[in-house]
């Protein structure tokens, strides 16, 4: 979500600072322009007081002085000057070469200044145009005009400040944009921090850890009341699964008192039948499976309900532990049982708690292999986990079957005459998770059931 939430503030406000940087780069190009304007009619207006009483003469004094002032007035500035009567003929300019062009801006504002009016303002010239900015006043004798003051200006000038303007603008945008990028990695944070806080404690929630709760944190009041919904739920689903587990808890103990009695009927009754009956023997064996599951069923609920007790543990030296208390078994079974893999591997786990789901583990995976085939424990060292393997040579389960291992009583229609009750690898994953491992499934290769047993290497 970040990833995506940030872009969308940085474009906002990226869109937000070019939408005032563009007027504001327009608006100081025009103040620029329109200072060198007011400075030319300035000028234009003090050359056609100097120029009202010139006469046509070319000994005429007053031209002598205005076409001095005009040439001083190029040589300073380096614009160019000149006094034009109405028919367009040059009275003074400067430089004397200059004459008035026949078109463009120079001419319109001729034009209109000999019509008596003040030329308009010209078009805006922008950094990267060159030309030059032409300002005319008309000179007026009793209430005629007699003749027009027309400057031409270079902008280089003009445009060189325009661009230094844009530039320190463009150097302000730009540190303006770097604070809106922290502000918005920091409104992102704030934003999302009670969203990651909430993703994390449905994630524990979701893999058993019950007691993961979301801590206050800051954010958006919206958020800050779904962090205090989402506890008030957790809490009323984590009563609910322990009444569950209470009930079936005390109906297993309940239940194993009369199913005890009844099953010492079932052998007392036995003494009296002859031997080899075989309706007996059937009883006694569903007997034992009902036992069984009652077992299972309470060792599940306490599985379910028990804290795990975490320790730095030697998860290859428990294997391999594990792995000789089954020998008996397996020989018994005419199995195969070994074990291979690294000599030490430490890992954070509840040492009684792995110990009954590896447990869980090797016994199912010795009660699906035939005589002969071989069932093999490893461990491996992945990164930031411990991996045990149990590897088993039965004949394997497909993929939809593998996707329902571990639901509790489920058990492969192709295996139902196999003693179980379908709860041991239910039992085996709670026990896990309860410490942070997890339990996983994969086809062995080439047959058989492939489980791995992970817990972490660092504390969780």
């Amino acid at each position: 979500m970040r990833s995506r939430l940030l872009p969308l503030l940085i474009v906002l406000m990226a869109g937000v600072l070019l939408a005032l940087g563009f007027p504001l780069a327009a608006s100081l190009a025009a103040a620029q322009q329109q200072r060198v304007v007011v400075d030319r009619i300035d000028d234009t207006t003090r050359f056609a007081a100097l120029a009202q009483y010139v006469t046509g003469g070319a000994d005429d004094e007053r031209r002598s002085t205005l076409q001095t002032e005009l040439s001083r007035y190029h040589e300073l500035y380096g614009i160019q000057a000149g006094v034009f009567d109405r028919n367009g003929k040059p009275i003074a300019v400067a430089p004397r070469s200059w004459t008035l062009p026949a078109r463009g801006e120079a001419q319109t504002a001729y034009a209109e200044a000999r019509a008596g009016r003040r030329s308009h303002d010209p078009r805006q010239v922008w950094p990267w145009q060159h030309g030059t900015l032409a300002v005319a006043s008309p000179v007026v004798r009793d209430g005629d005009v007699i003749a027009v003051v027309l400057t031409d200006s270079p902008t280089s000038a003009m445009r060189w400040r325009t661009l230094r303007g844009w530039l320190l603008l463009a150097a302000g945008e730009l540190a303006a944009m770097v604070v809106a990028v922290m502000a918005a990695f920091r409104l992102a944070g704030w934003v999302l921090r009670p969203v990651r806080i909430l993703d994390r404690v449905t994630h524990d929630i979701a893999t058993g850890r019950m007691k993961s709760r979301v801590a206050a944190a800051g954010g958006p009041p919206e958020l800050r009341r779904l962090a205090h919904s989402f506890n008030e739920m957790a809490d009323n689903v984590e009563e609910v699964l322990d009444q569950q587990r209470a009930f079936v808890a005390d109906a297993s103990h309940q239940l194993r008192n009369p199913l005890s009695a009844l099953l010492l009927r079932i052998e007392l009754l036995g003494l009296e039948l002859p031997d080899g009956h075989e309706e007996i023997g059937k009883v006694r064996e569903e007997g034992k499976r009902l036992a069984s599951v009652l077992d299972d069923l309470l060792g599940l609920a306490l599985a379910e309900h028990a804290e795990a007790d975490l320790a730095l543990t030697d998860i290859a030296d428990l294997a391999a532990e594990r792995v000789e208390a089954w020998l008996p078994v397996a020989v018994r079974e005419g199995v195969e049982l070994d074990y291979a893999g690294v000599a030490a591997a430490t890992g954070w786990a509840d040492p009684v708690a792995l110990s009954s789901a590896l447990d869980a583990v090797v016994d199912n995976a010795l009660k699906f292999t035939p005589q002969g085939e071989c069932v093999r424990v490893s461990t491996e060292v992945r990164g930031e986990s411990v991996a045990v393997i149990v590897a088993d040579g039965g004949p394997g389960l497909t993929d939809d079957e593998i996707s329902r291992i571990g639901d509790r009583f489920w058990r492969s229609s192709r295996h139902q005459n196999i003693d179980g009750s379908g709860l041991g690898l239910s039992i085996a994953r709670v026990l896990l998770g309860q410490g942070g491992g997890t339990i996983s499934y994969a086809p062995g290769d080439p047959h058989g059931l492939r489980v791995t047993l992970t817990v972490p290497r660092t504390a969780p």
